[in-house]
């Protein structure tokens, strides 16, 4: 690209911004949406990592005779500070704070919204695997006359097993049985004992019918309690898939594949189940001060989606 020619003896350039404002009122919030910016974090391994993300900035417009805010200042404090280091509650604030000084007399308030992909590596349930999985997230920085809050939004997804399923499936199983080994041909020549059973068990007559079950997804949302140093987004993931018991697997070979089953039988849920486990988890952990949570199960019996959804307080409300 060539570079640009200034002409000599330029007038100044007009800037209209600076001219009063019609219609004049104060403004909630002015800014920008989806800056394309990489962000620094720490991986779950300690390694800082980065990624790719799409970044609001907005700040309250407080005079209501002002045309407008200096836009270009947020952009530049961006590109100059956000990606300098790992972010971190500490970091964000001060972000947060400089964007309120850079408009001057114009504004109290900031706020920052960043959205981006957190790749996490899981170990397979029994086998020597692993893979990668991906977590979407949305981290919303608010600083409002001088009061910080952090908002950490994500989402898990997982296996439901329908419990009403599963027990009328057991009845099947029970009914084959009863059918099977009633049967005078099949008693004769089967005398009942532990290794007759377990091999009818093991068998296609040993499994009259399945539970459905389908891929389900857990979207959070948690005001953290902003006095700590580091960003806990892999913990509270791993908090919320434990709570639920059936995460979805990356790298799998069969023993695994039977681990996961073994685990959907242990975690049979309802949609009602499964936001009342995430919301215990959350509620018992001293970092949140309050939590959101929407749970969708994608059924496969119908053709519409079951879901369910809870809010509370953390530990850190006291």
């Amino acid at each position: 690209m060539p570079p640009v020619t200034v002409r000599p003896n330029a007038q100044p350039m007009p800037d209209v911004a600076g001219d009063a404002a019609t219609a004049a009122r104060a403004l909630d919030w002015v800014g920008m949406h989806n800056i394309a910016l990489p962000l620094r974090l720490r991986g779950d391994d300690g390694a800082v990592l980065q990624v790719p993300a799409s970044v609001d900035v907005l700040v309250d417009l407080r005079d209501p005779d002002a045309r407008g805010i200096h836009m270009s200042r947020l952009y530049r404090q961006l590109q100059d500070t956000l990606v300098e280091e790992p972010l971190t509650p500490a970091r964000l604030r001060r972000i947060l704070q400089a964007c309120v000084e850079s408009q001057g007399a114009l504004s109290t308030s900031a706020r920052l919204t960043l959205r981006f992909e957190q790749l996490l590596r899981r170990r397979a349930l029994i086998s020597d695997n692993s893979g990668w999985k991906r977590y979407p997230l949305e981290i919303d920085a608010l600083l409002a006359q001088g009061d910080f809050t952090l908002t950490l939004a994500f989402s898990v997804e997982y296996s439901s097993t329908c419990p009403a399923s599963a027990a009328l499936s057991r009845q099947l199983n029970a009914e084959r049985f009863v059918e099977d080994f009633a049967a005078q041909s099949f008693a004769a020549a089967h005398p009942l004992s532990t290794q007759v059973v377990g091999d009818w068990l093991a068998s296609e007559r040993g499994l009259a019918a399945t539970p459905h079950a389908q891929r389900s997804r857990a979207e959070i949302r948690v005001e953290l309690l902003a006095s700590f140093d580091e960003l806990p987004v892999a913990d509270l993931i791993d908090r919320a898939e434990a709570a639920l018991g059936t995460p979805v697997q990356t790298a799998v070979k069969r023993e695994d594949e039977q681990a996961f089953a073994r685990l959907n039988a242990e975690h049979l849920m309802f949609c009602e189940d499964a936001a009342r486990r995430v919301a215990a988890a959350l509620a018992a952990d001293a970092r949140v001060q309050r939590f959101d949570v929407r749970v969708s199960h994608f059924e496969s019996l119908h053709p519409h989606d079951a879901v369910a959804q809870v809010s509370g307080k953390g530990l850190a409300a006291g």
